[in-house]
Protein backbone atom coordinates (compact mmCIF):
# COMPACT_ATOMS: atom_id res chain seq x y z
CA UNK A 1 0.00 0.00 0.00
CA UNK A 2 2.75 2.55 1.06
CA UNK A 3 3.87 3.00 -2.74
CA UNK A 4 0.75 2.27 -4.88
CA UNK A 5 -1.48 4.64 -2.91
CA UNK A 6 0.96 7.49 -3.62
CA UNK A 7 0.82 6.73 -7.43
CA UNK A 8 -2.82 6.13 -7.41
CA UNK A 9 -3.73 9.12 -6.01
CA UNK A 10 -1.56 11.09 -8.18
CA UNK A 11 -3.40 9.61 -11.25
CA UNK A 12 -7.18 9.63 -9.60
CA UNK A 13 -6.30 13.51 -9.16
CA UNK A 14 -5.42 13.74 -12.67
CA UNK A 15 -8.24 12.48 -14.01
CA UNK A 16 -10.61 14.68 -11.60
CA UNK A 17 -8.48 18.19 -12.98
CA UNK A 18 -9.27 16.36 -16.67
CA UNK A 19 -13.25 15.78 -16.05
CA UNK A 20 -13.37 19.54 -14.17
CA UNK A 21 -11.54 20.85 -17.32
CA UNK A 22 -14.14 19.65 -19.69
CA UNK A 23 -12.93 16.42 -21.23
CA UNK A 24 -15.14 13.32 -22.05
CA UNK A 25 -14.87 10.16 -20.17
CA UNK A 26 -14.87 8.60 -23.76
CA UNK A 27 -11.50 10.50 -24.24
CA UNK A 28 -9.47 9.28 -21.45
CA UNK A 29 -7.99 6.06 -20.54
CA UNK A 30 -7.25 5.42 -17.10
CA UNK A 31 -4.52 2.75 -16.16
CA UNK A 32 -4.29 1.91 -12.11
CA UNK A 33 -4.05 -1.11 -9.97
CA UNK A 34 -7.02 -0.35 -7.96
CA UNK A 35 -5.88 -2.06 -4.95
CA UNK A 36 -6.10 1.13 -2.52
CA UNK A 37 -9.50 2.48 -2.22
CA UNK A 38 -10.61 -0.82 -0.56
CA UNK A 39 -6.97 -1.67 1.36
CA UNK A 40 -7.60 -2.46 4.86
CA UNK A 41 -4.85 -0.39 5.43
CA UNK A 42 -6.91 2.65 4.21
CA UNK A 43 -8.25 4.20 6.97
CA UNK A 44 -11.51 5.73 4.72
CA UNK A 45 -12.55 2.74 2.67
CA UNK A 46 -13.38 3.89 -0.95
CA UNK A 47 -12.07 6.96 -0.20
CA UNK A 48 -8.59 8.39 -1.70
CA UNK A 49 -7.32 11.64 -1.23
CA UNK A 50 -3.99 13.39 -2.51
CA UNK A 51 -3.96 16.24 -0.25
CA UNK A 52 -4.06 16.44 3.60
CA UNK A 53 -7.26 18.80 3.20
CA UNK A 54 -7.95 17.17 -0.32
CA UNK A 55 -11.23 15.93 -1.81
CA UNK A 56 -11.79 12.15 -2.52
CA UNK A 57 -10.12 11.91 -6.16
CA UNK A 58 -10.91 8.16 -6.23
CA UNK A 59 -14.86 9.15 -7.10
CA UNK A 60 -15.96 8.12 -10.63
CA UNK A 61 -12.71 6.96 -11.80
CA UNK A 62 -13.38 4.72 -14.85
CA UNK A 63 -11.62 1.25 -14.46
CA UNK A 64 -10.49 0.83 -18.04
CA UNK A 65 -7.42 -1.10 -17.15
CA UNK A 66 -6.55 -2.43 -13.49
CA UNK A 67 -5.00 -5.31 -11.57
CA UNK A 68 -3.75 -7.68 -13.97
CA UNK A 69 -4.67 -5.71 -17.56
CA UNK A 70 -2.44 -3.09 -16.39
CA UNK A 71 0.68 -4.44 -18.80
CA UNK A 72 3.35 -2.74 -20.77
CA UNK A 73 1.77 -4.53 -24.13
CA UNK A 74 -1.46 -3.13 -23.21
CA UNK A 75 -0.02 0.39 -22.37
CA UNK A 76 1.23 0.90 -26.05
CA UNK A 77 -1.68 -0.95 -27.58
CA UNK A 78 -3.37 1.59 -25.88
CA UNK A 79 -0.69 5.09 -27.15
CA UNK A 80 -0.99 3.25 -30.84
CA UNK A 81 -4.90 3.05 -30.79
CA UNK A 82 -4.29 -0.86 -31.53
CA UNK A 83 -7.87 -2.62 -30.30
CA UNK A 84 -6.99 -5.90 -31.91
CA UNK A 85 -3.55 -5.97 -29.45
CA UNK A 86 -5.17 -5.04 -26.21
CA UNK A 87 -6.13 -8.09 -23.70
CA UNK A 88 -8.62 -7.33 -20.82
CA UNK A 89 -9.67 -3.84 -19.84
CA UNK A 90 -12.48 -1.71 -21.33
CA UNK A 91 -10.80 -1.46 -24.82
CA UNK A 92 -10.70 1.61 -24.80
CA UNK A 93 -7.53 3.32 -26.80
CA UNK A 94 -6.50 6.47 -27.95
CA UNK A 95 -8.57 6.59 -31.19
CA UNK A 96 -6.81 10.06 -32.68
CA UNK A 97 -6.82 11.95 -35.53
CA UNK A 98 -4.33 14.15 -37.42
CA UNK A 99 -5.39 17.18 -35.86
CA UNK A 100 -5.49 15.23 -32.25
CA UNK A 101 -3.73 16.81 -29.54
CA UNK A 102 -2.73 13.92 -26.80
CA UNK A 103 -1.83 14.31 -23.30
CA UNK A 104 0.22 11.37 -21.51
CA UNK A 105 0.50 11.07 -17.74
CA UNK A 106 2.45 8.54 -16.07
CA UNK A 107 3.19 7.94 -12.34
CA UNK A 108 4.68 5.06 -11.26
CA UNK A 109 8.45 3.54 -9.50
CA UNK A 110 11.44 3.97 -11.85
CA UNK A 111 14.85 3.47 -12.33
CA UNK A 112 17.97 4.45 -15.02
CA UNK A 113 16.35 3.45 -18.31
CA UNK A 114 12.89 2.12 -16.73
CA UNK A 115 9.97 2.43 -15.39
CA UNK A 116 7.96 0.35 -12.87
CA UNK A 117 4.82 -1.29 -13.60
CA UNK A 118 2.33 -3.14 -11.30
CA UNK A 119 2.72 -6.39 -13.37
CA UNK A 120 5.77 -7.56 -15.11
CA UNK A 121 7.97 -6.87 -17.15
CA UNK A 122 9.12 -3.12 -16.60
CA UNK A 123 9.02 -0.53 -19.32
CA UNK A 124 12.25 0.01 -20.66
CA UNK A 125 13.05 3.45 -22.16
CA UNK A 126 13.73 2.31 -25.85
CA UNK A 127 10.51 0.59 -26.31
CA UNK A 128 8.35 3.65 -25.24
CA UNK A 129 10.48 5.54 -27.75
CA UNK A 130 9.49 3.83 -30.01
CA UNK A 131 6.08 3.39 -29.39
CA UNK A 132 6.16 7.47 -29.74
CA UNK A 133 7.98 6.95 -33.08
CA UNK A 134 5.88 4.89 -34.39
CA UNK A 135 2.57 6.70 -33.08
CA UNK A 136 4.12 10.08 -35.10
CA UNK A 137 4.89 7.74 -38.01
CA UNK A 138 1.01 6.89 -38.40
CA UNK A 139 -0.06 10.16 -38.23
CA UNK A 140 -2.34 9.80 -35.61
CA UNK A 141 -1.76 13.73 -33.72
CA UNK A 142 -1.14 16.84 -34.05
CA UNK A 143 0.90 16.85 -31.48
CA UNK A 144 1.66 15.17 -27.48
CA UNK A 145 2.47 16.15 -24.25
CA UNK A 146 4.29 13.76 -21.79
CA UNK A 147 4.42 14.48 -17.86
CA UNK A 148 6.29 11.06 -16.48
CA UNK A 149 6.82 10.84 -12.79
CA UNK A 150 9.43 8.49 -11.54
CA UNK A 151 13.04 8.54 -9.88
CA UNK A 152 15.47 9.10 -13.19
CA UNK A 153 12.80 9.63 -14.83
CA UNK A 154 15.28 12.17 -17.05
CA UNK A 155 16.93 8.92 -18.23
CA UNK A 156 13.73 7.37 -20.21
CA UNK A 157 13.97 10.47 -22.71
CA UNK A 158 17.84 11.63 -22.56
CA UNK A 159 19.74 11.21 -25.43
CA UNK A 160 16.42 8.74 -27.58
CA UNK A 161 13.83 11.27 -27.97
CA UNK A 162 14.11 12.78 -31.36
CA UNK A 163 12.79 16.40 -31.17
CA UNK A 164 11.26 15.97 -34.67
CA UNK A 165 7.74 14.34 -33.30
CA UNK A 166 6.30 17.00 -32.22
CA UNK A 167 6.17 15.73 -28.59
CA UNK A 168 6.60 17.83 -25.62
CA UNK A 169 8.01 15.81 -22.21
CA UNK A 170 8.59 17.02 -18.80
CA UNK A 171 9.98 14.95 -16.03
CA UNK A 172 10.31 14.39 -12.41
CA UNK A 173 13.94 14.56 -12.12
CA UNK A 174 16.89 14.17 -14.10
CA UNK A 175 18.59 10.88 -15.01
CA UNK A 176 20.88 10.59 -12.02
CA UNK A 177 18.42 11.61 -9.05
CA UNK A 178 15.05 10.28 -7.14
CA UNK A 179 11.53 11.78 -7.47
CA UNK A 180 10.20 12.93 -3.89
CA UNK A 181 7.03 11.85 -2.14
CA UNK A 182 5.02 14.34 -0.67
CA UNK A 183 2.37 15.01 2.57
CA UNK A 184 4.58 12.40 4.21
CA UNK A 185 4.49 11.77 7.94
CA UNK A 186 6.44 14.04 9.81
CA UNK A 187 5.72 16.49 7.76
CA UNK A 188 4.55 20.03 7.03
CA UNK A 189 1.78 20.06 5.85
CA UNK A 190 1.08 16.01 6.60
CA UNK A 191 -1.56 13.53 5.90
CA UNK A 192 -4.57 13.28 8.53
CA UNK A 193 -3.08 11.58 11.63
CA UNK A 194 -5.15 8.19 10.58
CA UNK A 195 -2.91 8.41 7.44
CA UNK A 196 0.57 6.50 7.31
CA UNK A 197 1.89 6.79 4.12
CA UNK A 198 3.34 9.59 1.82
CA UNK A 199 -0.50 11.36 0.15
CA UNK A 200 1.11 12.31 -3.14
CA UNK A 201 4.31 12.45 -5.08
CA UNK A 202 6.66 16.61 -5.63
CA UNK A 203 6.49 17.34 -8.69
CA UNK A 204 2.92 15.53 -9.58
CA UNK A 205 1.10 17.62 -6.62
CA UNK A 206 2.91 20.33 -7.75
CA UNK A 207 1.86 20.53 -11.56
CA UNK A 208 -1.61 19.46 -10.50
CA UNK A 209 -2.34 21.79 -7.74
CA UNK A 210 -1.19 24.57 -10.37
CA UNK A 211 -3.59 23.43 -12.41
CA UNK A 212 -6.37 23.25 -9.86
CA UNK A 213 -6.08 26.94 -9.73
CA UNK A 214 -4.87 28.48 -12.68
CA UNK A 215 -6.70 29.60 -15.76
CA UNK A 216 -5.44 26.80 -18.38
CA UNK A 217 -6.91 29.24 -21.03
CA UNK A 218 -4.01 31.59 -20.70
CA UNK A 219 -1.17 29.77 -18.48
CA UNK A 220 1.11 27.82 -21.17
CA UNK A 221 2.92 24.55 -20.56
CA UNK A 222 6.14 26.69 -20.50
CA UNK A 223 4.74 28.96 -17.32
CA UNK A 224 3.62 25.59 -15.46
CA UNK A 225 7.32 23.58 -16.58
CA UNK A 226 8.98 27.00 -14.53
CA UNK A 227 6.49 27.09 -11.76
CA UNK A 228 6.53 23.30 -11.43
CA UNK A 229 10.40 23.15 -11.31
CA UNK A 230 10.82 25.87 -8.80
CA UNK A 231 8.44 23.53 -6.53
CA UNK A 232 9.86 20.45 -6.83
CA UNK A 233 13.85 21.74 -6.72
CA UNK A 234 12.93 23.33 -3.28
CA UNK A 235 16.67 24.73 -3.90
CA UNK A 236 17.03 25.90 0.00
CA UNK A 237 16.15 22.37 1.43
CA UNK A 238 17.93 19.18 1.35
CA UNK A 239 15.31 17.61 -0.87
CA UNK A 240 14.06 17.99 -4.23
CA UNK A 241 14.36 17.22 -7.67
CA UNK A 242 15.59 19.07 -10.81
CA UNK A 243 12.29 18.80 -13.65
CA UNK A 244 13.52 18.34 -16.96
CA UNK A 245 11.98 18.96 -20.38
CA UNK A 246 12.95 17.18 -23.44
CA UNK A 247 11.72 16.66 -27.61
CA UNK A 248 10.02 20.04 -29.25
CA UNK A 249 10.51 22.23 -26.47
CA UNK A 250 8.72 25.14 -29.51
CA UNK A 251 5.01 23.29 -28.06
CA UNK A 252 5.75 24.69 -24.41
CA UNK A 253 4.48 28.40 -25.73
CA UNK A 254 0.92 26.64 -26.13
CA UNK A 255 -1.72 26.53 -23.82
CA UNK A 256 -2.36 24.06 -21.25
CA UNK A 257 -6.23 23.99 -22.23
CA UNK A 258 -5.30 22.35 -25.30
CA UNK A 259 -3.81 18.96 -23.34
CA UNK A 260 -5.69 19.01 -20.38
CA UNK A 261 -8.82 21.56 -20.73
CA UNK A 262 -9.63 24.29 -18.03
CA UNK A 263 -11.83 24.45 -15.12
CA UNK A 264 -14.86 27.13 -16.33
CA UNK A 265 -14.36 28.43 -12.17
CA UNK A 266 -10.90 29.40 -13.47
CA UNK A 267 -11.39 30.72 -16.59
CA UNK A 268 -11.64 34.43 -15.19
CA UNK A 269 -8.60 34.45 -13.60
CA UNK A 270 -5.50 36.11 -14.09
CA UNK A 271 -2.19 34.42 -14.24
CA UNK A 272 0.67 34.77 -11.79
CA UNK A 273 3.96 34.23 -12.35
CA UNK A 274 5.16 33.29 -9.29
CA UNK A 275 4.60 30.21 -7.25
CA UNK A 276 1.87 30.60 -5.05
CA UNK A 277 2.03 26.89 -4.26
CA UNK A 278 4.97 26.26 -1.35
CA UNK A 279 7.18 23.49 -1.33
CA UNK A 280 6.66 21.71 1.82
CA UNK A 281 9.00 21.75 4.71
CA UNK A 282 10.08 17.99 4.37
CA UNK A 283 9.98 15.71 1.63
CA UNK A 284 10.52 11.72 1.40
CA UNK A 285 12.75 10.38 -0.88
CA UNK A 286 9.69 7.97 -3.37
CA UNK A 287 12.36 5.08 -2.67
CA UNK A 288 12.02 5.19 0.81
CA UNK A 289 8.39 5.88 1.12
CA UNK A 290 7.54 2.14 2.05
CA UNK A 291 10.30 2.31 4.95
CA UNK A 292 8.42 5.48 6.17
CA UNK A 293 4.41 3.97 6.13
CA UNK A 294 5.85 0.51 8.24
CA UNK A 295 7.70 2.95 10.43
CA UNK A 296 4.82 5.24 11.40
CA UNK A 297 2.64 1.90 11.44
CA UNK A 298 5.16 0.18 13.76
CA UNK A 299 5.64 3.80 16.16
CA UNK A 300 1.34 4.17 16.48
CA UNK A 301 0.59 0.95 17.26
CA UNK A 302 0.04 -0.39 20.43
CA UNK A 303 2.97 -2.25 22.40
CA UNK A 304 2.75 -5.82 21.90
CA UNK A 305 -0.19 -5.46 19.32
CA UNK A 306 -0.07 -7.92 16.43
CA UNK A 307 -0.15 -4.45 13.87
CA UNK A 308 3.25 -3.40 15.77
CA UNK A 309 4.87 -7.32 15.70
CA UNK A 310 3.93 -7.15 11.87
CA UNK A 311 5.00 -3.32 11.16
CA UNK A 312 8.48 -4.85 12.82
CA UNK A 313 8.23 -7.72 10.36
CA UNK A 314 7.67 -5.97 7.08
CA UNK A 315 10.24 -2.83 7.62
CA UNK A 316 13.13 -5.67 8.33
CA UNK A 317 12.12 -7.96 5.21
CA UNK A 318 12.29 -4.36 3.09
CA UNK A 319 16.12 -3.49 4.83
CA UNK A 320 17.11 -7.07 4.16
CA UNK A 321 15.57 -7.45 0.18
CA UNK A 322 17.55 -3.97 -0.08
CA UNK A 323 20.59 -5.26 1.87
CA UNK A 324 20.82 -8.51 -0.49
CA UNK A 325 19.75 -6.80 -3.61
CA UNK A 326 23.01 -4.14 -2.91
CA UNK A 327 25.31 -6.07 -1.92
CA UNK A 328 24.81 -8.69 -4.73
CA UNK A 329 25.28 -6.02 -7.34
CA UNK A 330 28.20 -4.50 -5.96
CA UNK A 331 29.69 -8.12 -5.54
CA UNK A 332 28.52 -8.98 -9.71
CA UNK A 333 30.80 -5.84 -10.35
CA UNK A 334 34.02 -6.74 -8.13
CA UNK A 335 33.94 -10.28 -9.56
CA UNK A 336 33.47 -9.19 -13.19
CA UNK A 337 35.74 -6.16 -13.18
CA UNK A 338 37.78 -6.89 -10.05
CA UNK A 339 37.95 -5.40 -6.71
CA UNK A 340 39.05 -2.12 -7.57
CA UNK A 341 37.87 -1.31 -10.30
CA UNK A 342 34.26 -2.74 -10.02
CA UNK A 343 33.11 -0.14 -7.98
CA UNK A 344 34.23 2.78 -10.64
CA UNK A 345 32.14 0.85 -13.63
CA UNK A 346 29.14 0.20 -12.01
CA UNK A 347 28.85 4.29 -10.71
CA UNK A 348 29.91 5.54 -13.97
CA UNK A 349 27.71 7.84 -15.24
CA UNK A 350 27.59 8.99 -18.95
CA UNK A 351 27.77 12.98 -20.32
CA UNK A 352 23.77 14.20 -20.57
CA UNK A 353 22.87 14.26 -23.64
CA UNK A 354 23.85 10.55 -24.05
CA UNK A 355 21.60 7.61 -23.63
CA UNK A 356 21.68 4.95 -20.91
CA UNK A 357 23.22 2.11 -22.32
CA UNK A 358 24.33 1.11 -26.10
CA UNK A 359 22.56 -1.88 -26.76
CA UNK A 360 18.71 -2.18 -24.71
CA UNK A 361 18.53 -5.82 -25.55
CA UNK A 362 21.48 -6.29 -23.62
CA UNK A 363 20.45 -4.45 -21.18
CA UNK A 364 17.17 -6.30 -20.58
CA UNK A 365 18.89 -9.78 -20.73
CA UNK A 366 21.57 -9.27 -17.74
CA UNK A 367 18.84 -7.79 -15.83
CA UNK A 368 16.95 -10.96 -16.60
CA UNK A 369 19.98 -13.08 -16.19
CA UNK A 370 20.80 -11.16 -12.53
CA UNK A 371 16.92 -11.57 -11.17
CA UNK A 372 17.02 -15.40 -12.06
CA UNK A 373 20.26 -15.64 -10.00
CA UNK A 374 19.07 -13.25 -7.07
CA UNK A 375 15.20 -12.64 -7.22
CA UNK A 376 13.41 -10.19 -8.57
CA UNK A 377 15.01 -5.96 -8.30
CA UNK A 378 11.33 -4.86 -7.09
CA UNK A 379 10.93 -0.93 -7.20
CA UNK A 380 13.88 -0.12 -4.96
CA UNK A 381 16.20 -2.40 -6.87
CA UNK A 382 14.92 -0.43 -9.71
CA UNK A 383 18.21 2.04 -8.79
CA UNK A 384 20.30 -0.56 -9.95
CA UNK A 385 19.47 -0.25 -13.22
CA UNK A 386 22.67 2.19 -14.01
CA UNK A 387 25.03 -0.31 -13.11
CA UNK A 388 23.42 -3.15 -15.19
CA UNK A 389 24.14 -0.70 -18.34
CA UNK A 390 27.25 -0.41 -17.51
CA UNK A 391 28.15 -3.36 -17.44
CA UNK A 392 26.55 -3.83 -21.02
CA UNK A 393 28.77 -0.87 -22.13
CA UNK A 394 31.99 -2.18 -20.71
CA UNK A 395 31.57 -5.54 -22.97
CA UNK A 396 30.42 -8.59 -20.63
CA UNK A 397 28.16 -11.10 -22.17
CA UNK A 398 24.68 -12.95 -20.63
CA UNK A 399 27.16 -16.48 -19.65
CA UNK A 400 29.69 -13.98 -17.73
CA UNK A 401 26.29 -12.31 -16.15
CA UNK A 402 25.43 -15.47 -14.96
CA UNK A 403 28.44 -17.06 -13.80
CA UNK A 404 29.06 -13.61 -11.44
CA UNK A 405 25.07 -13.26 -10.45
CA UNK A 406 25.36 -17.39 -9.35
CA UNK A 407 28.61 -16.93 -7.00
CA UNK A 408 27.36 -13.65 -5.79
CA UNK A 409 23.83 -14.14 -4.83
CA UNK A 410 23.56 -16.14 -2.09
CA UNK A 411 21.27 -15.26 1.34
CA UNK A 412 22.48 -12.62 3.56
CA UNK A 413 24.40 -14.21 6.28
CA UNK A 414 22.08 -14.42 9.39
CA UNK A 415 23.83 -11.74 11.58
CA UNK A 416 22.86 -9.34 9.06
CA UNK A 417 19.21 -9.90 9.95
CA UNK A 418 20.30 -10.17 13.62
CA UNK A 419 21.56 -6.74 13.77
CA UNK A 420 18.99 -5.32 11.65
CA UNK A 421 16.53 -6.24 14.43
CA UNK A 422 19.40 -5.04 16.83
CA UNK A 423 19.04 -1.45 15.15
CA UNK A 424 15.08 -1.75 15.00
CA UNK A 425 14.67 -2.04 18.65
CA UNK A 426 17.50 0.42 19.69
Amino acid sequence: MPNTIVYSADICHAYQLLKKGGLKDENIVVFMYDDIAYNEENPRPGVIINNPHGEDVYKGVPKDYTGEDVTVDNFFAVILGNKTAVKGGSGKVVDSGPNDHIFIYYSDHGGPGVLGMPTYPYLYADDLNEVLKKKHAAGTYKSLVFYLEACESGSIFEGLLREDLSIYVTTASNAEESSWGTYCPGEYPSPPPEYETCLGDLYSVAWLEDSDIHNLRTETLHQQYELVKKRTANDNSAYGSHVMQYGDIGLSKENLFKYIGSNPANDNYTFVDENSLRPPTKAINQRDADLVHFWDKFRKAPEGSSRKIKAQKEFLEAMSHRMHIDESVKLVGKLLFGIENGPEVLNTVRPAGLPLVNDWKCLKTLVRTFETHCGSLSQYGMKHMRSFANICNAGIKEQQMAEASAQACVNIPSNHWSSLQKGFSA
